[in-house]
């Protein structure tokens, strides 16, 4: 029989969905299971947008160019300018989701074997990306204790080799939901400078800063030759399955290397890019109320794991997710116990195991990540019967 690929056996699975046949069964048997485990949005997508969906007149559903709709390009400058960011059109890629967008930079700015860092806990996903363009991955790792703020600059300096081409991150942070502050993104500025790397900013959730301070854009950072931006309609309009993602940069050589790859590609998805067009403007009111929404529920959320016994979470200060540590051992072994052998009143919680958001071997084993993406009353269940799940596991 034919052997798979020395990629694909590297490949991880991913934390967020590897348990999901776990849930299907237990939801067969007519369990409930509250889904923490994912940042799916539960906030209706924006009606203009479902209106412009099903109002499409095409007599053919067409390629669109590679590098996505000029329409909706030229939206995202009026977005990002409300931000104070400045970008023109021909700098912004539509991608197929920021996963595309990640993906496709990563292939553009680095070569098979080069390194780059990211902070751990980090998405996920990242790794995958970074072993399908075959790259290797140096972490810093930020603790739970000090609420996953950035590692001291000499962690990084002491991760950065030769071999290093750019620093990825997250903000706000999927998956701890921590919010970089002005003198923590100087920092990294300066080592990015120093050191002449790419910095590829994820801010898929810029929407989401619960800490009253304004938001900076690494894009803002006064070195644009370096910096890449990742974003995505998906969380911000509640639109995860449209697959509409963006790459933004002011680097013409990155934006046209991407390119090649997106022309390979072909081209971004057509009713998405209908649907994220329609989404962009007259939607600033629903962009506040679910921001007000996710902000209760963070409070309510955060409030509540901290008084079951054992729990520990710090205050996320954007996005919404959380890692919380758990009074066990092996919070992977706990999540797949919750699932089978676990029944509160008919129901149960599936989280992710945070472990699969570190690089290192071992951390993270006693750490969930949940995405509080329920309204409130969905979310007290949930903490009701993780309290009682915890109760049960240590018996």
């Amino acid at each position: 029989m034919p052997e798979i690929s020395k990629l694909g056996a590297r490949m991880p699975s991913s934390p967020i969905r590897k348990l999901a046949p776990l849930a299907d069964a237990a939801k067969k048997e007519g369990v409930k299971v509250y889904h923490l485990n994912i940042g799916q949005p539960d906030l209706p997508t924006p009606q203009k947008a479902l209106d412009a969906l099903g109002q499409i007149k095409r007599k053919t559903l067409e390629y669109s160019p590679s590098e996505g709709y000029i329409g909706l390009r030229e939206k995202l400058v009026g977005y990002y300018g409300r931000f104070g960011l400045q970008v023109r059109a021909d700098e912004i890629i539509i991608t197929t989701g920021g996963s595309e967008a990640i993906l496709l930079g990563l292939m553009s700015c680095l070569d098979p074997e080069d390194e780059i860092v990211m902070v751990e806990p980090g998405y996920a996903n990242y790794i995958s990306f970074a072993r399908t363009a075959h790259l290797s991955v140096k972490t810093v790792t930020s603790r739970i204790e000090d609420g996953f703020k950035l590692p001291p600059v000499e962690e990084f300096e002491k991760a950065i080799t030769p071999r290093t081409k750019a620093i990825l991150l997250c903000n706000p942070s999927n998956p701890t939901g921590y919010v970089y502050t002005p003198q923590e993104l100087q920092q990294i500025k300066e080592i990015v400078v120093r050191h002449n790397l790419f910095l590829f900013s994820d801010e898929v959730y810029r929407e989401f800063v619960y800490n009253g301070k304004p938001y900076l854009s690494a894009l803002s950072l006064g070195i644009p030759e370096h910096v890449v931006m990742i974003d995505s309609v998906s969380k911000r309009y509640s639109e995860c399955g449209i697959r509409v993602g963006m790459l933004v940069t002011h680097n013409k050589d990155v934006h046209d290397t991407v390119m090649k790859f997106c022309q390979a590609r072909l081209s971004p998805p057509l009713l998405g890019q209908i649907v994220a067009e329609a989404s962009i403007e007259g939607t600033e009111e629903y962009s506040r109320a679910c921001f007000e929404e996710y902000k209760a529920r963070r409070d309510f959320f955060i409030q509540g794991l901290n008084q079951i016994p054992g729990v520990f979470s710090p205050v996320p200060e954007g996005a919404f997710y959380t890692v919380a540590s758990l009074p066990v051992e092996d919070a992977e072994a706990f999540c797949r116990w919750m699932l089978t052998d676990f029944r509160y009143k008919g129901e149960t919680v599936m989280m992710a195991p945070a472990a699969g958001f570190y690089e290192t071997p071992g951390l993270g084993k006693n750490q969930v990540r949940m995405a509080y993406v329920l309204e409130k009353e969905e979310l007290a269940k949930a903490l009701k019967v993780l309290s009682e799940g915890l109760k049960s596991y240590s018996l």
